[in-house]
């Protein structure tokens, strides 16, 4: 593909006509940090930021006769992640050595899971749009993190900062089973859900803890898969979509010249847009998998399945389904609603405060998240509390005020979140107007100083009515209920 033809802004509709007779096929493979306070097979710190190599110890360096210990919160998280997915948590599994040299794996090899992986199978079930998707996994399995090689601050050198080494991973694979980036991405998103939910990582992009490769491939319909290239490292979903739709396109050009595409791990540049290939795939059989010596089998008894089980939490999929049954959400809203526990619970105790569940949806989703966005404050941290945001609801709820009205006073509550609702109310002059006697009174006046609109309005002319309306809700200085306003307007003019 050539310069002045890759970097073209191509809009959705290119793109779905140029893989018009090709079907695309996408596998995914994640990298999850562990929320552990030390490292897989050792006790350095694995917290982020440190000055380099200031947080590895003799086994992460591989220093001579350093010998590797199980962290057995690192197996803990790997078992709650396998009920969260519905896999099979093996009994018995084996650490074997992945050997490759790299500069930043001391060793000379990973430490990681190839025969017999902690966790098998499973699947991730989530929504694209309103239609349900699932995406098998094949397996997610424990390993260490390599450290991290340096470019930026040496001319001519490379630095090595080991601080990474030994950090604790689940690489989770799935089935080639996703056909868009659009699925791909929403695959992603409910993955990083629903890892941060039960809390085994902290989901956090920017600095690695959640990386994604993706493997795409294409071909023509009923035809054997095609030679898939992995995009490595994708730390954006914004990213993740332009890689995957730029690498589309790019291996069907081509097909379409009649070239060959080599298996290859290519990386993405977000400031051309572009995929560049780094070096050839390897398979397996590169990598010289053989069981670790100085491991021996990680034996995981039932009964501990059993207790973690036990302090498993509701999780982000069945806490969904229960908001459409209990609450009768729509699925947009109860997927949205479910995003983190912190909003959920949020939802859920404003719902117990005012009694409705939609109206609650419709704040928490709009204003509500609006207000927490422009602050960039995490919904944990609102100042306006969830018993503040109920109150608000039900005057919307029982018409004390009109929605513009709320809308001033949240603002009001998130200035000042100790203030009384009601005081807010009659100081501002936000009593929404219900008395039908006064709303006549106010629609006559209306109509007597506007015979034009009037006759406009029965000539059939639509804006005539909305013009009386405004300047019924301009007159009451929008304090008119303005559903009970317009029905008495067409009464009148009938």
């Amino acid at each position: 593909m050539n310069n002045s033809k890759s970097k073209e802004h191509k809009t959705t509709c290119e793109v779905t006509s140029l893989i018009q007779g090709y079907e695309v096929v996408i596998g995914f493979e994640t990298h999850a940090q562990l929320l552990t306070k030390s490292k897989i097979f050792s006790r350095a710190s694995t917290q982020f930021g440190a000055a380099p190599n200031t947080q590895a110890c003799a086994v992460d360096l591989a220093l001579p006769g350093a010998l590797p210990v199980m962290n057995i919160k690192a197996v803990e998280c790997a078992i709650r992640l396998g009920l969260a997915l519905g896999s099979y948590i093996s009994a018995k599994s084996i650490f074997a050595r992945k050997n490759y040299f790299y500069p930043d794996l001391p060793k000379g090899y990973q430490i990681s899971q190839f025969e017999i992986p902690v966790v098998q199978g499973g699947e991730v079930q989530f929504f694209l749009g309103e239609q349900p998707k699932k995406v098998r996994l094949v397996r997610a399995h424990l390993e260490e993190d390599a450290g991290k090689s340096l470019h930026e601050d040496f001319v001519g050198l490379s630095g090595i900062d080991l601080n990474r080494a030994g950090t604790p991973l689940l690489e989770i694979v799935t089935e080639p089973d996703m056909r868009s980036s659009q699925e791909a991405v929403a695959y992603a998103k409910e993955l990083h859900k629903i890892v941060t939910w039960i809390q085994v990582c902290d989901g956090n992009m920017q600095e690695g803890s959640f990386r994604c490769d993706a493997n795409v491939s294409v071909r023509k319909p009923g035809q054997p898969l095609g030679t898939r290239r992995e995009i490595k490292n994708l730390n954006s979903f914004k990213f993740m979509q332009q890689a995957i739709d730029y690498e589309v396109l790019w291996q069907i050009e081509q097909l379409e010249d009649n070239k060959e595409i080599q298996q290859a791990t290519v990386l993405f540049d977000p400031e051309t847009g572009e995929t560049r290939s780094m070096r050839t795939k390897e398979d397996a059989a590169d990598y010289r998998y053989f069981p670790d010596p100085d491991l021996p089998p990680l034996e995981i008894s039932a009964d501990w399945i059993e207790q973690i089980r036990a302090s498993m939490p509701e999780l982000p999929r069945s806490m969904a389904e229960r908001f459409i049954k209990e609450y009768a959400l729509p699925i947009y809203d109860a997927s949205t609603l479910t995003q983190s526990p912190q909003m959920a619970a949020f939802f859920e105790e404003t719902v117990r405060h005012c009694g409705q569940p939609k109206l609650t949806s419709n704040w928490v989703m709009g204003e509500l998240s609006r207000k927490l966005n422009e602050e960039s404050v995490q919904i944990e941290a609102c100042p306006v509390s969830a018993l503040q945001l109920g109150a608000l609801i039900s005057r919307v709820a029982n018409a004390d005020i009109s929605n513009s009205s709320a809308k001033t006073l949240l603002d009001a509550l998130w200035s000042d979140p100790s203030a009384d609702i009601d005081a807010l109310i009659q100081s501002k002059g936000l009593k929404q107007v219900n008395d039908i006697g006064a709303l006549e009174k106010l629609i006559d006046s209306i109509i007597a100083a506007n015979p034009d609109n009037v006759t406009q309005f029965k000539a059939g002319k639509e804006k005539a009515f909305n013009s009386l309306i405004g300047q019924a809700m301009k007159a009451s200085k929008g304090q008119a209920n303005p559903q009970q306003l317009t029905e008495l307007l067409k009464k009148k003019l009938q």
